[in-house]
């Protein structure tokens, strides 16, 4: 497990420094575009998600049910929901990437909403959101 972990943290590594270091390189527009690291992730995450036995899709109605599948499912079931963490992250940094380029907000406006992003997904998107929100109206 703990191999799978430190893989799945190192595949999406280089592709969220490249979005803030170097977002206009020919490379980082192609990862960003081909989604090849969220696939590689969803790869993963099957594996694990499908590797515990079958699951029960009632266990995801309920608060009770997902915290259940995460204690029937054991590390596991831990694992598959980082990297569900990670590939949705990354899918939602790729797209607050390519939505401010095609906008034409400055880069150095979305290094923070990347990083948070990164490191809390949500969040990250909702700083994008405020941030595209006042710049599309500043310009307007």
């Amino acid at each position: 497990m703990e191999t799978a972990f430190q893989i799945a943290n190192a595949l999406v590594l280089p592709q969220w420094l490249l979005m803030i270091v170097a977002p206009r390189w020919r490379f980082t527009e192609w990862l960003v575009r081909s989604y090849l690291i969220p696939v590689l992730l969803a790869c993963l995450y099957a594996y694990f998600i499908f590797s515990g036995g079958p699951l029960n899709f009632n266990d995801f109605s309920t608060f009770e049910g997902v915290k259940s599948l995460f204690s029937k499912g054991g590390d596991g079931a831990v694992l598959a929901g980082w990297i569900h963490y990670l590939a949705f992250d990354l899918v939602a940094g790729s797209f607050v990437l390519k939505d401010s380029q095609e906008k034409n907000i400055p880069q150095g406006w979305i290094v923070l909403p990347l990083f948070f992003c990164f490191m809390l997904g949500p969040i990250g998107l909702l700083a994008y959101w405020l941030i595209r929100t006042f710049y599309l109206r500043k310009i307007a």
